[in-house]
């Protein structure tokens, strides 16, 4: 086994809601959305129409500037809408599932028989390509570039994530054939980076991939934190990174020779009755699974973490990357007597202002929305270098961002960063900065630039 990596900087934060590993069942649903926003940096040419009929993998949009990258349809039924936007963007296509999940062909076979091409060729034609994103930038990989290593984490530190174990618990076949086929597309190594504190088996008795540990607070589980500790991108790298539960939807499609986006996801957030995981399909509709099942009226929901996932409406969809839905109390009531000098014991504090602190890391917490202030200058230094885990000035990259140097920006690390990298940051600073918003705009910029 390898050398473990601790982990100092970073942040647990531990929320109310947890989901016990049990699975539920809620009647799926009729409705999904597939939206060319999920998958950053592509400039969609849509090619079907409303009423068009459609089976699992059937093209409904690929990339104008690489159009071998097709984004395809997780159910078979029809396209109900296409539904645009400002200057006719292209904010999702609507379907409608007959529920048959009637698959288009796929070559079943093992890709460790087939030819690098071959095993591209596949991906491509099926739409699992677009699960596979490159460093730098946080972008959907292009199929044209051999990149120098391909990254996987093996586990997910946020607040309230899924256990990636229960996730996979009996798809070792599946997720080996997966690597099986993403070993073709690189003359590098695989690396997977797993929970030290967690006994794996699935990763352990993977063969083809060169295994990391890692051990601390979150962000451990960030795939850029793991690529910063095993082999940091320097100018001119290209690094692909795919989540491990996307590994074994690839493998899966080799084995049965049919093409499936369904996977496990976790409902979970101190608003939910009832957190459990549930079988959901990319792109579905979330209003099953969270009727009566809520607490209160006046919740958020997420696609995805608290930190980074995405608000959606009670009758929104899953995300195409996203294994959780998340739904926590919003935050517009401030009818708090004395307001922020009140002393608590039930308010989570980075700083140690309540006393809450010395009830220790087992404390669970209901946090919701709310910013508690509003946005202004940067006021306070060194609050970001303590929760961020890699030998980068954060505050500084952020400031090079925003004034739009590039030199600086280079020098500062911006090609080993990703805007879920600076969550944390984001979480803990008093002057309310969007850093994630800031990160994803300046990588945007400089792949522009320097296209």
């Amino acid at each position: 086994m390898s050398e473990v990596i601790r982990i100092k900087k970073g942040l647990d934060i531990n929320l109310k809601g947890k989901a016990q590993e049990v699975s539920a069942k809620a009647e799926a649903s009729d409705l999904f959305s597939v939206r060319p926003d999920d998958f950053h940096g592509i400039k969609p040419k849509v090619v079907v129409h409303e009423g068009d009929a459609v089976k699992v993998g059937t093209v409904l949009f690929y990339s104008k500037t690489n159009p071998e990258l097709k984004f395809v349809s997780p159910v078979s039924g029809e396209v109900l809408a296409v539904n645009r936007g400002d200057k006719r963007k292209v904010l999702d296509i609507r379907l409608k599932s007959d529920r048959q999940f009637t698959s288009e062909s796929f070559p079943k076979g093992r890709p460790s028989e087939m030819t690098p091409e071959n095993v591209k060729e596949t991906l491509l034609n099926a739409g699992f390509f677009a699960f596979i994103k490159q460093r730098p930038y946080d972008v959907i990989a292009d199929p044209n570039d051999c990149p120098k290593a391909i990254f996987i984490s093996g586990f997910d530190s946020a607040p309230l994530a899924p256990n990636y174990e229960y996730l996979l618990v009996g798809r070792e076949e599946d997720f080996q054939l997966g690597i099986d086929a993403l070993a073709k597309l690189t003359k590098g190594k695989i690396h997977v980076g797993i929970n030290a504190e967690v006994s794996s088996n699935l990763y352990t008795h993977t063969k083809g991939v060169e295994i990391h540990q890692f051990l601390g607070p979150h962000p451990a589980g960030n795939v850029g934190v793991q690529i910063h500790h095993i082999d940091p991108i320097n100018k001119g790298d290209i690094v692909w990174t795919i989540n491990a539960l996307d590994v074994a939807m690839i493998g899966a499609a080799f084995k049965t020779g049919q093409i499936s986006f369904a996977r496990s996801i976790v409902l979970n957030g101190a608003s939910v009755k009832n957190p459990a995981y549930y079988k959901m399909t990319v792109g579905e509709c979330i209003s099953n699974i969270v009727a009566n099942n809520i607490v209160g009226d006046n919740v958020r929901y997420i696609s995805g973490n608290p930190l980074t996932g995405t608000q959606i409406p009670a009758d929104g969809f899953l995300g195409a990357f996203d294994a959780q839905i998340t739904v926590i109390p919003e935050g517009d009531k401030n009818d708090e007597m004395l307001g922020w000098i009140m002393p608590r014991l039930n308010k989570f504090s980075v700083s140690r202002s309540y006393f809450s602190w010395l009830l220790g890391r087992k404390k669970e917490y209901n946090i919701d929305t709310n910013l508690n202030g509003g946005q202004r200058a940067f006021i306070m230094s060194g609050e970001y270098d303590k929760v961020f885990p890699m030998d980068i000035y954060p505050e500084f990259l952020v400031k090079a961002i925003i004034a739009k140097d590039i030199d600086k920006m280079e020098q500062l690390g911006i090609y080993e960063v990703a805007p879920e990298d600076f969550a944390l940051c984001e979480f803990v600073c008093t002057s309310k900065i969007e850093t994630q918003r800031i990160v994803r705009e300046g990588l945007d910029y400089l792949r522009k630039e320097l296209a």
